[in-house]
């Protein structure tokens, strides 16, 4: 077995809490998409989580009585995990950095999300150019894929 092997085996992945999210990012409530990262391995590849509950605002019109979780704003939570491990990986104590969204290939949607779900992001890096960045990403609930994107952002230094 190789030093880089062994290296390898005993790499320890990072997570992140909601705290360390809002340090990070700047979006806040009700547009804050994402409550823990786990499984962060520099900003190559992560997991988030997002929480669904009945008491967000979008369930009120998406839809009476059917409440689903608005396709874009699952998007929209894949792209706040990668952007949060950006930055996480670019390390030090920072104020939230402005993250914007450049684009988004490939977008599907599978099954509906609703309130009571538990939201994972799986993302993996695909390509990084200066301070832009491009993921896959497969949204989950329960181990099946419910939608998957591609997305790319770009982090503005203040």
């Amino acid at each position: 077995m190789s030093e880089e092997t062994k290296a390898d085996e005993t790499k320890v992945l990072d997570s992140i809490d909601i705290l360390r999210i809002l340090a990070l990012l700047p979006h806040r409530y009700p547009f804050l998409m994402v409550d823990r990262i786990e499984a962060i391995d520099s900003d190559l590849s992560c997991v988030g989580y997002k929480n669904v509950t009945a008491n967000e605002p979008h369930f009120q019109g998406h839809f009476p009585n059917n409440p689903v979780m608005p396709g874009v704003l699952i998007i929209e939570g894949m792209a706040q995990t990668a952007g949060a491990i950006c930055i996480h990986a670019k390390g030090a104590d920072r104020k939230p950095s402005l993250v914007y969204f450049m684009t988004i290939d490939e977008a599907k949607f599978r099954r509906p999300v609703r309130p009571g779900d538990v939201l994972e992001y799986h993302m993996t890096r695909l390509n990084k150019r200066r301070n832009m960045w491009w993921y896959r990403g497969e949204a989950r609930v329960g181990g099946e894929i419910v939608a998957e994107a591609r997305v790319g952002a770009m982090i503005a230094e203040e």
